[in-house]
């Protein structure tokens, strides 16, 4: 249990959420689903209930908390719904976080209140065709052209594209002819230089906003650069590690979500006269999906505190998103075959939980990227301990 990392207000707003979730979602999840349609409703609904901006400053219309309390959600909104979840996810650690960090204030009043209070959904573009992993592999171009900025070039992989009322992104700066490293800037969505394509039709998180975007000759005032011009590439990194952390929390909310459904049917089916829990061969399955999610739930809480406490967190979110994906991934496999042939049928819930849990392995940095990032950073804690 997690619960020695939660005080009050924190085990309130679990509370909540898990209410909210189990009497708003859990009746439309599959409808949700197996429609690819986009939650707008429940969205809505999350914003008047504060969740839409959790960590923020209630200066500009957060709800004042930290990332402990907004993990807490991401994980009991996982359990039910991923799609939901990352839509959250990515409007809080992608779309708002960037313009906390590093936005001027009059970016901040502009910004903030609308995207914390739902009003307007966050979206973050980084990932291009060549550009995936090799993050600084940019193709998008920023050039400097009097006092706007003209950009070209395009984005994949972009959740919440096509519902958002601002994008912020990532180009290559170039001012006068020169390279000046990567920028980030933040778009509008009705700025007419911006071509969003229809949602992908993807294998899981099918009722999320996933689109290509497109800049062709897009015109910036320079109110719309984010931070110094070359300051992009720290801003994205400084993202990605709040991000890893909440697909942390997602990734223990898909694998609770999944080992629950697994362990209730096996509660409730019987064979030779007995529940099939009461088979080791079962039983063992359930027994490794509960100590592996608890292991998650204990590197997810770790960064989240650690990172309130103002530590840079980038070993341990790295580590918590690693294991706690494929934690996922693992238990939403043996989840299926807990439930045998039922688990591969769509009116149960364990197909959807495989189908969603896979992304958790790719997003925010896939599994080979974490275990990259890690290893950077043992090997800077053995250097400075042979510096000694």
């Amino acid at each position: 249990m997690i619960d020695f990392f939660l005080n009050q207000e924190q085990r309130m707003l679990r509370e909540m959420v898990r209410d909210f979730a189990s009497n708003e979602i859990t009746p439309v999840v599959s409808e949700l689903d197996e429609k690819g349609e986009f939650p707008s409703a429940i969205i809505a609904k999350m914003g008047a209930l504060g969740l839409m901006g959790i960590p923020f400053p209630e200066d500009y219309g957060g709800s004042g908390m930290d990332y402990v309390s907004y993990s807490t959600a991401v994980f009991e909104i996982g359990k039910v719904c991923a799609s939901t979840a990352i839509t959250m996810a990515a409007h809080t650690s992608l779309g708002m976080t960037p313009i906390y960090l590093v936005g001027t204030e009059d970016q901040k009043r502009r910004y903030l209140p609308p995207l914390a209070s739902g009003e307007m959904i966050g979206a973050f573009g980084l990932t291009e065709e060549g550009a995936g992993s090799d993050a600084a592999a940019t193709k998008t171009t920023a050039i400097r052209e009097g006092g706007e900025w003209i950009l070209n070039g395009g984005k994949v992989f972009t959740t919440n594209a096509g519902k958002a009322g601002i994008i912020t992104v990532t180009a290559k700066v170039l001012e006068d002819g020169d390279d000046k490293g990567i920028g980030a800037f933040i778009i509008e969505a009705d700025n007419p230089g911006l071509k969003i394509s229809p949602p992908e039709k993807k294998m899981g998180w099918n009722a999320s906003d996933t689109c290509q975007i497109f800049f062709e000759d897009l015109r910036l005032s320079s109110k719309q650069l984010l931070g110094e011009p070359a300051e992009g590439f720290r801003t994205f990194l400084k993202t990605l590690m709040t991000g890893r952390i909440s697909i942390g929390a997602l990734s223990c909310g898909t694998a609770e979500g999944a080992y629950r459904a697994a362990l209730n049917y096996s509660n409730e089916r019987e064979a030779f006269g007995k529940p099939i829990h009461r088979f080791q061969s079962v039983g063992f399955k359930l027994s490794q999906m509960a100590t592996e999610i608890e292991a998650s739930k204990l590197l997810v809480y770790q960064a989240a505190k650690k990172y309130d406490e103002g530590h840079s967190v980038v070993r341990e979110a790295a580590m918590a998103k690693l294991f706690a994906s494929e934690t996922a991934m693992r238990t939403a496999t043996e989840a299926i075959q807990v439930f045998g042939g039922y688990g591969y049928i769509k009116e149960y819930p364990a197909e959807r939980y495989f189908r969603d849990a896979k992304v958790l392995t790719i997003g925010e940095g896939t599994s080979e990227v974490q275990k990259i990032v890690i290893l950077r950073e043992i090997l800077k804690s053995l250097d400075r301990a042979i510096s000694f």
